[in-house]
């Protein structure tokens, strides 16, 4: 039997700058009873994704923002642990968008049943989900990597960016990832087998420690950070460069505009093509990136990490630390053990 209560995380201010554990609050809730067509979801593993601080934000954006005094929301996967459905039973598992809460109730076309054989039930946030197909989608479609081409990651060993370098690997590019850390250099070399990496953080000039790793240029750069390492990536595109821009980590905290070289004479004289996109917009084509990640994974193409935190009372610290850099690969929340 589940509980009659559960715990719930509320956003209660909007943040000014990096936000803080004041701007949250942990609230004890009713859990609730499913009715017709909806089933009863205990989290077991919650995601916490840098995106999410846009939506802190009360700004028109691609996503509707966060409701103050009300539960944020994010990729969970789950345990069905009651059912009013024809279409899930009790023991399944499903991963779906759903509140940062214990238990949650949601309608039968609200999430999609997972395969908890295939791999770790937590690789359908990660490597296998959202995370994964953020990463195929805007490489392979905006991107379009050859065999040969020189493709640069910034944010290369987080969650979207070591997918994205692998997957760079195995279409036979040169791939050179920008990181923080020397710890996170080796991963990128030794684990992923990138060509090069550097460590923006111990460089003395990053645009000098590009160019020395892209000697013929660089036809992809994929833009996970923004800021001087993006300033310093389109500087050296080569004619008919692309750039996938899937987001801008170094600004999101700022509290002025964020400013830096104007990109406009960089993109005429290199004829090159720079566009934004979120993951949604290949909603249709989920299935075609799924399929192809999960078998790159099942062939060993294709390495994940998974930073968990355990407990749902350090949901709060573990989003906090993505913008610290703590977390290798995704970052996820271990909330429970499954009860079957």
């Amino acid at each position: 039997m589940h509980p009659q209560t559960q715990k719930q995380i509320q956003l209660i201010s909007r943040p000014e700058g990096m936000p803080t554990k004041n701007d949250f609050l942990y609230k004890e809730i009713d859990v609730p009873r499913p009715s017709g067509g909806e089933i009863l979801i205990k989290t077991l593993y919650l995601s916490v994704d840098p995106y999410m601080r846009g939506r802190m934000t009360d700004a028109k954006s691609y996503v509707e923002p966060f409701a103050l005094n009300e539960a944020l929301s994010g990729g969970v996967v789950g345990e069905v642990v009651e059912s009013k459905s024809e279409h899930f039973s009790a023991g399944d598992f499903v991963v779906g968008m759903l509140p940062w809460q214990e238990y949650s109730l949601a309608n039968e076309t609200e999430v999609r049943a997972v395969n908890p054989d295939g791999a770790p039930l937590s690789t359908h946030l990660s490597v296998l989900g959202l995370t994964g197909l953020t990463a195929y989608f805007g490489l392979l479609d905006i991107g379009q990597p050859r065999e040969g081409e020189t493709v640069v990651v910034s944010g290369a060993a987080g969650a979207v960016g070591s997918v994205v370098g692998q997957i760079a690997k195995i279409k036979g590019a040169r791939v050179v990832g920008i990181a923080g850390s020397d710890e996170k250099v080796q991963y990128l070399k030794n684990t992923l087998k990138f060509d090069e990496a550097i460590n923006y953080k111990s460089t003395g000039n990053l645009y000098a420690s590009l160019k020395e790793a892209c000697p013929d240029g660089i036809d992809v750069y994929f833009e996970n950070v923004g800021g001087e390492i993006g300033d310093a990536a389109l500087s050296l595109l080569n004619k008919h460069g692309r750039v996938p821009v899937c987001g801008a980590i170094s600004s999101y905290n700022k509290t002025v505009s964020d400013l830096g070289p104007r990109v406009q004479t960089k993109l005429i004289k290199s004829s090159a093509l720079m566009k934004g996109y979120v993951v949604n917009d290949y909603s249709d084509r989920f299935k075609e990136g799924a399929t192809q990640l999960g078998q790159w994974l099942s062939e060993g193409k294709l390495q994940y990490e998974e930073t968990i935190t355990e407990g749902f009372d350090n949901v709060t610290d573990a989003f906090l630390g993505l913008f610290q850099g703590k977390n290798l690969g995704k970052q996820l929340v271990k909330v429970a053990e499954p009860a079957t």
